[in-house]
């Protein structure tokens, strides 16, 4: 494996880590794309210590022998790629964003860097969230017009041409979902117009 593809990814974990970005240590899962190969966390590694042995390789269309420990969302992570031009997708299990997904339809931001950056933020609602192939078949188009997005009660799905800019993405939706929580608990009003 190239070492340029483990650094980034031990990076970037580590960043999702540290800022309490996922609800556990071992949750949450990012791949890159180079070519027709896909790189992503291994199920059940531990996000913020990535190792080598942590990171599989296979096929962007195809499985091959490394996918048995794939992550459970390899599915939805290959259908983003086959389906947008990403090149790198970050799942983190976010507890604003969750959080506010399991009472809203879609995520509205309030403050001013939310919306310089967002207009809104879509809530996909389904029956099985986590590795489902009905994730695998509508995830992908909503992230054609979208950076990011919301499964229900599940966590922030973000892509990018890099892990930089798909964390980015996932800063950008917890920080408008935490600023509504934080309006929301001071009293304030969440449901208003915006002024676009």
């Amino acid at each position: 494996m190239d070492d340029d593809i483990l650094n980034e990814m031990q990076k970037y974990g580590k960043f999702l880590e540290e800022r309490g970005l996922n609800l556990s240590s071992h949750s949450g899962n990012m791949s890159v794309r180079r070519g027709d190969r896909l790189y992503i966390k291994r199920r059940g590694a531990m996000m913020g210590d990535l190792k080598e042995e942590d990171i599989v390789e296979t096929g962007v269309e195809e499985d091959d022998s490394g996918v048995i420990i794939a992550s459970t969302e390899i599915g939805v992570h290959r259908a983003i790629y086959q389906e947008t031009s990403a090149l790198a997708v970050i799942h983190a299990h976010t507890p604003y964003a969750i959080s506010l997904s399991i009472v809203r339809d879609e995520i509205v931001p309030i403050d001013d860097e939310g919306r310089y950056h967002l207009k809104k933020v879509p809530v996909l609602d389904v029956k099985e969230s986590i590795g489902s192939e009905e994730v695998e078949k509508r995830i992908p188009p909503v992230l054609q017009d979208y950076p990011a997005a919301i499964v229900r009660g599940h966590g922030t799905f973000a892509l990018g041409e890099n892990l930089e800019e798909a964390y980015n993405w996932i800063t950008v939706v917890e920080s408008i979902c935490k600023v509504i929580y934080l309006v929301k608990n001071l009293g304030g009003d969440t449901q208003k117009e915006v002024d676009w």
